[in-house]
């Protein structure tokens, strides 16, 4: 055995030596949870005066909050609503707490459902960039960090390439984050962002 791989360094040892950081962790998670759980609540009764321009498939399944421990090493929750995954079809808003890093708000969008939605999407391009909006240049759909080889800035990238974008890619992803430091105003800021997603779908959607 190799000796080395097993000795803690001194900050190791003060860590495991000590309870009280990973109960504090424990308690920080459950705060998050709480957080996702109060907008699951404002989700589910903005979405009331919304459902008729949003796919009936994403609405018939529940809100679900899930839990994780290894996001790129990293404990997470997220909070999905609306939410369809079938195949290369998705319609979902993601909301994600990711320790050390963010809350960040997304609109999954790929296959038919991307589709659907290009026209609104095109024409809120001006309202996303001017809202510091980020737009996934990544072809692996299930990155969520805000890294240049994962998202840039909607407004860095000119209205012609958007549309191209939308054309060409098999998922699109619209995100924004919160950073931890706004945790104490992370619930309104979200509210506002999620908001003004489906605020967006739902103004330019063609009437059906």
């Amino acid at each position: 055995m190799n000796a080395a791989k097993i000795r803690l360094s001194p900050n190791e040892m003060e860590l495991v030596t000590n309870a009280e950081w990973i109960l504090t962790k424990n308690g920080i998670m459950r705060k998050a949870w709480h957080l996702l759980e109060g907008l699951q609540e404002y989700q589910q009764d903005l979405i009331i005066s919304y459902q008729k321009e949003l796919p009936p498939q994403a609405l018939l399944v529940p809100a679900k909050i899930s839990k994780g421990e290894n996001y790129r090493g990293l404990p997470y929750l997220v909070l999905d609503y609306p939410r369809f995954f079938e195949k290369e079809n998705a319609f979902a808003i993601r909301t994600m707490f990711w320790w050390g890093h963010f809350f960040s708000i997304t609109l999954h969008l790929s296959g038919n459902m991307k589709a659907l939605y290009i026209p609104s999407l095109l024409q809120g391009y001006r309202q996303l960039a001017d809202n510091n909006f980020y737009f996934s240049t990544n072809d692996e759909e299930w990155e969520h960090h805000f890294e240049s080889d994962n998202y840039s800035l909607l407004h860095e990238i000119t209205e012609k390439q958007y549309r191209e974008q939308l054309q060409q890619r098999p998922f699109i992803k619209l995100a924004q984050k919160v950073e931890l430091v706004k945790w104490n105003d992370a619930h309104d800021i979200l509210a506002k962002y999620y908001s003004e997603l489906v605020g967006l779908l739902h103004h330019q959607l063609p009437s059906r």
